[in-house]
């Protein structure tokens, strides 16, 4: 149950972050808006490494650093898709197939959830597909969605190299991600030279950064008090939040089928809490 909440608020957590984060981009250029968020979110992480500190070692460095070139770099396109169309169609795309890659990599190392947990992943990814069938006139242009599935991928990358470090080193893992990622994201910017973003968006960066370091932490949380296999479709449920979010805010409609969704997303947590 314990990993479940974690992984329940690693998604309410990211679904937050990346609605902000989207809207940031709409009216500049992702890379900055990225780059801020990443280097808030070492702030927070900072705070949270003297509640829970852990073992520094090489492979804990390793691995962090893996998942957060391959984090930063999904965060990038993640917000261009979110931008360039609906958020209801980009971001549940994104966690479908970033679900995908941690769920079978748990499946062969030996992960066996129960049966009902089972059913609860497939109805979760059912869920998800639903979610993102959205009820706008205005389509997603396709490389939109191109964008939101090489998200996905990066993401998914994330989630399995993340949860190879070592279950004694804390949050060093992330505190390494947190090195990479930005590094990369600031080499790119010194060649392309984008245009920084105004206050506003500035500040919602800012927001969207201490929201996504704490959907990290209680994800990495997640995985070493349970399955990654579960912990990923749970997590993977943030497009839920996002497209609720855009619903209220942005006055995007809930077509029928979302709505669906939304429910069986529901369903699949009740059945995996089981």
């Amino acid at each position: 149950m314990t990993a479940l909440l974690l992984s329940l608020g690693s998604a309410a957590s990211w679904g937050a972050a990346d609605f902000l984060g989207g809207l940031a981009s709409r009216r500049a250029d992702p890379l900055p808006i990225a780059l801020i968020s990443q280097a808030v979110g070492f702030v927070v992480l900072s705070l949270a490494m003297i509640v829970l500190p852990g073992a520094l070692t090489g492979e804990a460095v390793v691995w962090g650093a893996l998942s957060g070139v391959a984090g930063a770099g999904g965060l990038v396109v993640y917000f261009r898709a979110l931008s360039s169309g609906q958020m209801g169609a980009a971001a549940p795309l994104a966690s479908l197939v970033g679900a995908i890659i941690p769920v079978g990599v748990g499946l062969g190392l030996g992960e066996r959830p129960g049966q009902l947990a089972i059913v609860g992943v497939a109805v979760g990814v059912a869920a998800t597909v639903l979610v993102s069938r959205s009820g706008e006139e205005v389509p997603t242009p396709r490389s939109g969605l191109i964008a939101a599935a090489v998200a996905g991928m990066l993401f998914g990358l994330f989630f399995v190299t993340l949860d190879q470090a070592p279950d004694d080193s804390g949050l060093w893992p992330l505190v390494a991600a947190r090195v990479s990622g930005p590094m990369m994201l600031m080499a790119v910017i010194a060649v392309r030279r984008p245009k920084w973003p105004d206050r506003i968006d500035t500040r919602t960066a800012l927001v969207s950064g201490v929201l996504d370091m704490t959907a990290n932490v209680l994800f990495l949380l997640a995985t070493r008090v349970g399955l990654l296999v579960l912990a990923s479709v749970v997590s993977g449920l943030y497009p839920v939040a996002v497209v609720i979010l855009a619903w209220l805010v942005l006055k995007e409609r809930l077509a029928r089928v979302q709505q669906v969704g939304v429910v069986m997303a529901l369903a699949a947590t009740a059945l995996i809490a089981v």
